[in-house]
C-alpha cells in the first residue's frame, strides 16, 4: 500500500442541492458519510460537483457540513474554480479554516495563459493560503494543458502536495509518475477513471472517479489490488466500473451525465437530481430510464 499522505481513491463529490439551487446539508451528510464507511476522501467542488456554479458561500457551508460528516475518518478535498484570484485566496482560506485538508484548485479559465503564467497564478496561490494545495490539470473544461515542466518545478514548493490530471493522455501520465514516484512530498492522482487500472500499474498514489459517488467500494477493491499489483483483478474492476459509468456517460454530454449520475444516486437515498444553472435535470423519462438502470445494478 501507498505510504504517502495523499494517496488512495478521492471521489468527486456530487452537489446536492435542492429545488432553489441550495446545498442541501442532509444530502451532504449522509453522502460524505457513504463514502467515509468505504474509506474514499471526497473532493467538493471539482467538475462532477459543479463548482463553477456554486455560490461562494453556499460553497463554504458545503465544505463545513462534509467536515463535520467526515468527522476525521477521511480527508476533505476543497475543490477551487474561477477567475477571480482575490476571491480564490479568500475561498481557500474559509475552506482551510473550516477544516479542508487540501484545496485542489484548477486554472483560471477566461484567458489563455502562457505556461510562465501559469507557474506564476499556482506560485501565487500556494504562497496565499494557509494549507496544502494540490493542482488540478483539465483540459475539457479549461482548454490549457499544465505543460510537465511547469508540473515539476512547480512541485517544489513546500506547500503544492500533488497533481490530479484529468487529461486523457496516458504518455503523459506515465512521465508525471516516473517524476512522482520518488517523492514523498508529492502525489499524483489520475483523474481519468477509465485509466485506472493502467496508471496504478504505473505507480499512480491514487485515482479521482466520478463513478464513486454510486460504487465508491468498487473503486476502493480497484485501488487496492492495483496497488497491489494484482492486474488481472484491476483489470475485471475497470471493465464493470466502465460499465457502471456508462449508464450515466453514454450519449450524453458532460453537463447531462452529471444529472443522470444524481439520478442514479437517487435510487441509493442519497440526494435528490436538483442540478445548479446552467446544467438541468434530465427529462422526466430519461430519469426513470436511468433509474431502472440503476436500480437494476443495485439489486433493487
Amino acid at each position: 500500500m501507498k505510504n504517502k499522505k495523499y494517496h488512495g481513491v478521492v471521489v468527486p463529490m456530487v452537489t446536492p442541492v435542492n429545488e432553489n439551487g441550495k446545498v442541501d446539508t442532509a444530502a451532504t451528510q449522509k453522502i460524505v458519510r457513504f463514502l467515509a464507511v468505504n474509506h474514499v476522501a471526497p473532493l467538493l467542488m471539482g467538475t462532477t460537483g459543479e463548482g463553477n456554479s456554486l455560490e461562494r458561500r453556499e460553497g463554504l457551508l458545503f465544505v463545513q457540513k462534509a467536515v463535520e460528516a467526515a468527522d476525521g475518518q477521511v480527508k476533505v478535498y476543497a475543490g477551487l474554480t474561477g477567475n477571480c484570484f482575490a476571491d480564490q485566496v479568500s475561498s481557500a482560506k474559509e475552506y482551510v479554516s473550516a477544516g479542508a485538508d487540501v484545496i485542489v484548485a484548477t486554472l483560471p479559465t477566461y484567458y489563455a495563459l502562457t505556461p510562465e503564467q501559469m507557474y506564476g497564478y499556482y506560485m501565487a496561490l500556494a504562497d496565499s493560503i494557509p494549507g496544502p494545495l494540490m493542482l488540478y490539470n483539465i483540459l475539457a473544461t479549461t482548454h490549457m494543458s499544465i505543460p510537465i515542466d511547469i508540473i515539476k518545478r512547480l512541485a517544489d514548493h513546500p506547500n503544492i502536495v500533488g497533481l490530479k490530471d484529468s487529461e486523457r493522455n496516458l504518455p503523459r501520465m506515465k512521465e508525471i509518475i516516473e517524476f512522482a514516484k520518488d517523492r514523498e512530498d508529492f502525489s499524483f492522482f489520475c483523474g481519468c477513471a477509465a485509466l485506472s487500472a493502467e496508471t496504478l500499474a504505473l505507480g499512480a498514489d491514487g485515482i479521482v472517479p466520478s463513478g464513486g459517488n454510486f460504487v465508491p467500494h468498487l473503486y476502493q477493491q480497484l485501488y487496492e489490488v492495483g496497488v497491489n499489483g494484482e492486474k488481472e483483478k484491476a483489470e475485471q474492476l475497470q471493465q464493470l466500473t466502465a460499465d457502471i459509468c456508462s449508464v450515466y456517460q453514454k450519449d450524453h454530454t458532460l453537463g447531462e451525465s452529471l444529472a443522470a449520475l444524481k439520478v442514479m444516486m437517487t435510487t441509493l437515498d442519497l440526494c435528490e437530481p436538483w442540478m445548479l444553472l446552467p446544467l438541468t435535470r434530465l427529462s422526466k423519462e430519461e430519469e426513470e430510464v436511468i433509474a431502472q438502470k440503476a436500480k437494476n445494478l443495485n439489486g433493487k
